[in-house]
């Protein structure tokens, strides 16, 4: 992780850091809450993370780089579990009081201290072999549609599709542990439109004007979504004469891609003229966003992510972590979308959504 004079705030939030900006969409308390008392909606999400301890410690036990893992595995189960324990008696205990921010940092903390540095590797190695296989028929198949508003409306279903694959939710976890994840049945199965947040019409405008020089991207998970959602979306960017910045964590938490993942997989995805399927891929830039979480707090990136976003004119979040529970309504000094499935219950009774429904929020800058 880059040291905190190394961070920096967003250069392109609108949402003053001062006053207004954090990274929390859902109010877990409000200021007329009894400081030492946990309330409902804190208490459901302290839920939300002890239901995840167990498929947590599963892959933690069959951590082969860490010696003793099971019984690490164990020690991280009951430490973590007394922590979210303590915060039902006492909110303001360990840092508290509780978002989604915090919860997610000290898991990740306990699981680092006890050795564990990436205990989903092996199932990412897996999902990004098997989505780079598919990538080449994913993309033949989306420019095979002449009309350019429908390969929009199905790359951005291509994004949705992908991001099932999200191990941070107890659910799919379980799900995927079962049965697997496939992309073609995914797409199919998407909730249909309107989605719960659906300004993909208006995004459609906006795209045919083709007027955006510089787009950065906060990816999220890796295989399906980084493979077969993400990149076939900023190969059509791309190709629309955009530059695009790919945002990735600096360290592994869950399943979601890291910039050095990043890096390797581009590397298999061009071809030896640097390529991506007859697109060229020299404006595709890979950027280390500091982040260390399966969230990212936009008041604490790397300076080089600051760097190279300060003149983009879109932003996108992408994910239910970034795009959704912690900056659904951040605003940007430029265009901005926030793109995402639902994974989570809560999140879907706080949106009035479905379980597996779809954000797609765009905004145009001011």
């Amino acid at each position: 992780m880059e040291s905190e004079s190394e961070m920096v705030a967003f250069p392109l939030l609108l949402t003053p850091i001062e006053t207004n900006y954090r990274a929390c969409t859902i109010p877990y308390r409000f200021p007329s809450d009894n400081p030492k008392k946990v309330t409902p909606t804190e208490l459901q999400w302290i839920d939300v993370f002890l239901n995840s301890i167990p498929s947590f410690k599963k892959r933690a036990e069959t951590d082969s780089t860490v010696p003793d893992a099971p019984l690490r595995a164990e020690k991280f189960a009951q430490r973590y579990g007394d922590i979210l324990e303590d915060f039902k008696k006492d909110p303001e205990s360990h840092g508290g009081p509780p978002d989604g921010v915090l919860l997610c940092r000290l898991r990740e903390l306990i699981l680092r201290e006890l050795g564990f540095v990436d205990i989903f590797k092996k199932v990412k190695d897996e999902e990004n072999a098997k989505a780079i296989s598919l990538f080449k028929n994913v993309v033949q198949l989306n420019d095979a549609i002449e009309d350019e508003a429908k390969r929009l409306e199905n790359l951005v279903k291509g994004i949705f599709a992908g991001n099932i694959f999200d191990l941070g939710s107890a659910e799919l976890a379980e799900v995927f542990s079962r049965d697997g994840m496939s992309f073609s049945a995914s797409c199919q199965n998407l909730t249909p439109r309107p989605w719960v947040i659906d300004d993909l019409d208006t995004f459609k405008v906006k795209w045919n004007k083709k007027t955006w020089k510089k787009v950065v991207i906060f990816v999220d998970n890796s295989g399906a979504d980084i493979i077969l959602g993400i990149f076939p979306f900023a190969r059509e960017l791309l190709r629309c004469g955009a530059q695009v910045v790919l945002a990735a964590n600096d360290m592994p938490s869950i399943n979601d891609v890291t910039y050095t993942e990043l890096i390797e997989i581009i590397a298999k995805l061009k071809d030896e003229n640097g390529q991506l399927m007859g697109v060229d891929a020299s404006n595709l830039l890979v950027a280390n966003s500091g982040n260390d979480l399966p969230v990212i707090d936009l008041s604490r990136v790397s300076q080089v992510l600051a760097y190279l976003a300060s003149d983009a004119d879109l932003v996108i979040l992408e994910g239910m972590g970034r795009g959704i529970e912690t900056n659904l309504y951040a605003q940007f000094k430029c265009d901005s979308l926030k793109i995402g499935m639902v994974k989570h219950p809560e999140v879907a009774e706080f949106l009035g959504g479905r379980l597996y429904d779809c954000v797609f929020k765009y905004n145009e800058a001011e």
